[in-house]
């Protein structure tokens, strides 16, 4: 091993530990808002916007939630889709196990959905046979998984079902995923093989590292690595912070993500070039949103607090910087091109044009979250970042593109099922 590839890995390790924190989303995403506003990139951003888009949100999530509680945004919101409780149904599948091994069960299901969550595009659906009812994009593909999941598709163990392990995963086939989600020729899912390669390279990754995920590679067993070694029973003082979720699963799962991103081999996962951002050493130039691995995480907390164990800092994760709350901004008159043509183009997660969008998204939506807040008559306390999300923009966010362009998004961008 030379004295140069040390070097370069050495580098490399330094830059992903930087870029693998909030702080640094929201740092880089800052500096692309600021020059946005001094003029530059590729988006005028219109201040005065900000207010009426506020109000839109505040309308909306009165009008879903009412004077109730406004959950975080989250799979599990998704997997309530047509108003049935499948988190009942689960719940009453897992009676019998302890709460480590129901925590271990429920996190193995949030995981692999939330890796099958991104752009279903506008001609999928799925039906559930047992209600008869239908469901389009995030909700059908929480849906289809859900089902998968109690039936077994990512398990290898036919005697235990309820389960994701590395085995089940590194042998699910295409065909196999397809005919889950009801894919045909007539129902065509963008990003399918991309789905299928992700969920197959998280199966090779739980085999590999058995020290964080047990020796049958099961998503949940990160359960055990961020509480402690516990026993059947949760001790009351069980306490974590989001941020430590979001850092092990970036830790353990940074391999799986097929974008080439790396600095000195070492693989950075949802982080882009751009000229313009400025910072330390290798990490110089690059932008991180951590955005499925965030969604996972949001979707991670209640699994940990359903079983007992004190979940705070939710603050520090961000907004999701995907094409709803992107679309929100754009549609709302907050965000416009300066070059109007660039909306009829189809562009790469990679190009500079979606960088900036996802890098504004992240910062606008923390200020507008502040705006919803004083429309509410509340605080961060009581209205933090995920409940904003899920109140709340996503879903402004989709009925404008609906009222709009039948829902498609404001940009188009060349799905492979891991990013959008």
């Amino acid at each position: 091993m030379s004295d140069t590839f040390v070097h370069e890995r050495a580098n490399g390790e330094s830059a992903a530990a930087e870029l693998r924190t909030t702080l640094a989303v929201r740092a880089r995403c800052g500096q692309l808002l600021a020059r946005a506003r001094g003029g530059g990139g590729w988006f005028a951003v219109h201040d005065e916007a900000l207010d009426d888009a506020a109000r839109l949100v505040a309308d909306t999530t009165r009008k879903r939630f009412g004077r109730g509680t406004i959950p975080l945004h989250s799979r599990w919101r998704h997997f309530e889709a047509g108003g049935i409780d499948r988190k009942a149904e689960l719940t009453h599948l897992l009676q019998g196990m302890n709460a480590p091994q129901r925590a271990h069960a429920m996190i193995d299901l949030a995981v692999v959905s939330v890796l099958l969550d991104a752009g279903a595009g506008p001609d999928w659906k799925w039906v559930e046979s047992a209600s008869g009812k239908t469901f389009t994009r995030s909700e059908g593909l929480a849906v289809a998984s859900y089902h998968a999941f109690i039936a077994g598709l990512f398990s290898s163990d036919t005697n235990h079902p309820l389960q994701v392990d590395s085995e089940g995963l590194r042998s699910l086939a295409t065909e196999d995923l397809a005919e889950a989600l009801q894919v045909s020729e007539s129902n065509p899912l963008v990003g399918l093989e991309g789905r299928a390669v992700l969920l197959r390279r998280l199966g090779e990754i739980l085999s590999e590292r058995g020290e964080v995920f047990g020796e049958a590679g099961r998503p949940g067993a990160i359960f055990d690595v961020i509480v402690g070694p516990v026993g059947p029973d949760i001790p009351h003082t069980a306490d974590v912070d989001a941020h430590e979720i979001l850092s092990q699963l970036l830790l353990s799962l940074s391999d799986i993500w097929p974008a080439g991103n790396q600095i000195g081999g070492v693989p950075l996962g949802d982080c882009w070039r751009h000229p313009a951002v400025r910072g330390e050493g290798a990490s110089d130039g690059w932008v991180p949103f951590h955005k499925l691995t965030q969604w996972m995480t949001y979707s991670l907390l209640e699994p940990f607090a359903w079983v007992g164990v004190n979940v705070r800092g939710t603050e520090r994760l961000t907004a999701l910087p995907e094409y709803r709350n992107g679309g929100l901004l754009i549609d709302s008159g907050v965000l416009r091109l300066r070059d109007s043509h660039a909306a009829a183009q189809v562009w790469r997660p990679g190009d500079e044009v979606i960088v900036e969008w996802r890098a504004l998204t992240v910062a606008l939506l923390d200020e507008l979250a502040e705006k919803v807040r004083a429309l509410m008559h509340t605080d961060a306390a009581h209205l933090p970042l995920g409940s904003i999300l899920e109140g709340g923009t996503w879903s402004a966010g989709r009925e404008l593109a609906q009222r709009l362009r039948g829902g498609l998004p404001p940009l188009r961008v060349e799905s492979d099922g891991t990013v959008f």
